[in-house]
């Protein structure tokens, strides 16, 4: 499968020092992000389920344990719907700047990511 990744719409501005607001294009919204079931790594049974935690845990603690929203938006699969797996993928690995979501890469590898966005589209 193949995912572009597109600018969205409420993408932050940034202001290069001439006072001028500019829209902020994220490195990821540049390139495609491909996810090939066959060039990305199955995530084993045991990394799952500490997968699993982070997402109760630690992404919880912003987007409510019941994934309804708080500090961070909800992440119910209706509200998923419609959005590509490439722009969600790459929210969990780069943050979102200006906001409170931070970058996961280099804690969590592409496939450990999409495997986040599947089970966020399973629901809680």
């Amino acid at each position: 499968m193949m995912f572009t990744v597109a600018p969205m719409p409420d993408m932050p501005k940034r202001h290069d020092g001439d006072g001028k607001a500019r829209r902020r294009w994220w490195p990821f919204l540049a390139v495609s992000v491909t996810l090939a079931s066959a060039g990305l790594q199955a995530v084993e049974p045991a990394r799952q389920a500490e997968l699993k935690y982070l997402l109760d845990h630690d992404c919880g603690s912003c987007h409510g344990m019941t994934r309804k929203g708080g500090l961070g938006p909800s992440l119910l699969p209706k509200v998923l719907e419609g959005k590509p797996d490439g722009l969600l993928i790459a929210t969990i690995l780069e943050g979102r700047s200006g906001t409170a979501m931070p970058p996961w890469r280099g804690q969590l590898t592409e496939a450990e990511a999409a495997w986040l966005v599947e089970e966020l589209r399973r629901g809680p």
